[in-house]
């Protein structure tokens, strides 16, 4: 319907409410009452243009959300108006919103199969995962079957695993995002999935639907028997399991080889006892099957082995409240007197401490490229927020302070992005074990480089969003949630501090082996 303003003024009354938002005439009267705000700020500019009030309150995505039904026409022959800044801001590109292979660059890692993937991993998250998670965070629930059982189906779960998933979506006949071929599964299909599920979610959720499975599942690819690949994998590919790494002990975080958890085998050798508590386990609360680093030997490394314990009598789990979220299902698992099948041990026995360590690699690397979805999310809104919100008179943008921060966070995001890129492409050209060893430190310290960027991210974005940026709804309710993530990511997978030490010990002790080997290019090294 075609409106003028004057049509609109007359709306102007609690029983008869119009306002008008870049253009759109909607009909807000049976909202006053919902309002958040209270009917009387709306009242206040009954039969009004609010378009600049509203952005400096609202986020487009209200209107996404309400405008469909209060919408009654518009403003202007044929609908058409000038948009104003505000909107500009937020529908026309924003800085740095996106990484450079979708802003037209070219790329000599990203193909048009990876942006094909991307687009419909995108629109899988919108279209079917988020209706079927929608409250888990702030309800404190795990995410439902339903939307594992979808996210198998839909190729997901396969893509989250990366190369090593290839064989089994080929015998399973599973169906990869975007129509990709089994053989186009890369690192960066990988790393492409898990960011766009981090990106578009909250954290937690994307935790408790995929970091279970993204650390549990490969030591059974890598290491496991081809009994327990074709027993364990299928079923977790296809979303029907749910599956955890259980390593971490009240008594035992990053320092692995102080685990307490023994694993005793019976009298007659055909099983294990398991005694022992694992604390902060994701996605533990829902698992089905969980990859245990047990002590069966001595103290120390020499002394630890893996085993699958699936659940059943003995296994006991209990959701631990944490500052990011209850939907990551993070648990504390108990094991008292629990039998597990001796052809469960996952190769030799006392032999774990290795398998532990090169799982611990690709955990970080996909810690990394998820949070970086994250960032770039959080970056993309500091822009939208400083483009339409003023004060003093003025933009955010146009203040010189605010475009600093706006600048230290970009550049960040922007550095992580291809130090991440140059990393993945070194895995998609290395074998699994040749990366666990050279690889291990500058995944380390790429860790700990994304976990100390973002704490600059979190504190610049609160400060450019304000009270915003504390509130879990509105325009800041992303900077909000990732200010409650942050910290967690800086600890789990190893915290700052032991990777930051354990990248500069392993790259200065590889480099005093080869010395030692009389290597000569390693002694030119040495003398730079």
């Amino acid at each position: 319907m075609k409106l003028t303003m004057e049509d609109v003024s007359k709306h102007n009354s609690e029983a008869d409410c119009w306002v008008v938002v870049d253009g759109v005439v909607y009909d807000v009267t049976k909202f006053l009452k919902a309002h958040p705000g209270g009917k009387s700020i709306l009242l206040a500019y009954a039969g009004k243009d609010i378009t600049n009030e509203f952005y400096d309150f609202h986020s487009r995505d209200v209107l996404e959300k309400y405008g469909p039904k209060l919408k009654v026409g518009t403003i202007g022959e044929n609908g058409n108006v000038p948009l104003s800044e505000a909107r500009k801001a937020i529908d026309i590109y924003t800085p740095f919103a996106e990484p450079t292979f979708l802003r037209g660059w070219k790329s000599p890692f990203y193909k048009e199969h990876h942006i094909r993937c991307r687009n419909a991993v995108r629109s899988f998250i919108y279209d079917t995962l988020r209706p079927l998670v929608e409250g888990c965070d702030e309800n404190n629930e795990d995410p439902p079957a339903e939307a594992f059982l979808a996210c198998g189906k839909a190729g997901i779960i396969a893509a989250r695993i990366g190369p090593p998933a290839i064989p089994y979506v080929k015998e399973l006949g599973i169906q990869l995002p975007g129509g990709i071929s089994p053989d186009e599964l890369d690192y960066f299909i990988e790393s492409l999935t898990n960011y766009q599920l981090s990106a578009c979610m909250n954290h937690g959720i994307s935790d408790g639907l995929g970091a279970g499975l993204n650390i549990g599942l490969p030591p059974i690819i890598h290491f496991g028997t081809p009994a327990q690949k074709k027993k364990y994998v299928p079923p977790v590919l296809l979303g029907q399991k749910r599956i955890c790494l259980a390593i971490s002990e009240p008594a035992a975080g990053s320092d692995v080889a102080g685990m307490l958890t023994t694993a005793k085998l019976s009298p007659d050798g055909s099983h294990y006892i398991v005694n022992g508590i694992k604390k902060w386990i994701t996605g533990g609360t829902a698992a089905d099957i969980f990859v245990t680093a047990v002590r069966t030997g001595g103290p120390g490394h020499n002394g630890l082995s893996f085993l699958i314990i699936e659940r059943s009598e003995g296994v006991t789990t209990n959701k631990i409240k944490t500052s990011y979220s209850g939907a990551a299902s993070t648990a504390l698992v108990m094991f008292e007197n629990v039998k597990v099948p001796k052809e469960n041990l996952i190769g030799p026995e006392n032999s774990a401490f290795k398998m532990i360590m090169a799982n611990f690699n690709h955990e970080r690397w996909m810690i990394v490229h998820c949070w970086l979805g994250k960032i770039r999310t959080a970056v993309a809104d500091c822009y939208r927020w400083s483009m339409q919100r003023k004060a003093f008179g003025r933009r955010l943008i146009d203040q010189p302070v605010i475009r600093y921060k706006l600048a230290e966070i970009s550049a960040a995001i922007e550095s992580l992005e291809a130090w991440n890129d140059s990393i993945t492409y070194q895995m998609c050209n290395m074998e699994y074990k040749r990366q666990a060893t050279e690889l291990a430190a500058p995944i380390a310290l790429l860790k700990f480089y994304t976990t100390r960027v973002t704490a600059m991210i979190a504190d610049n974005a609160a400060q450019i969003f304000g009270g915003r940026g504390v509130t879990r709804t509105g325009m800041g309710k992303n900077i909000e949630e990732f200010n409650r993530a942050y910290k967690i990511v800086s600890i789990y997978g190893g915290s700052e501090e032991v990777l930051a030490d354990m990248a500069v010990r392993q790259s200065v002790g590889m480099l005093d082996a080869q010395i030692a080997k009389g290597n000569k290019k390693a002694i030119v090294m040495s003398r730079l």
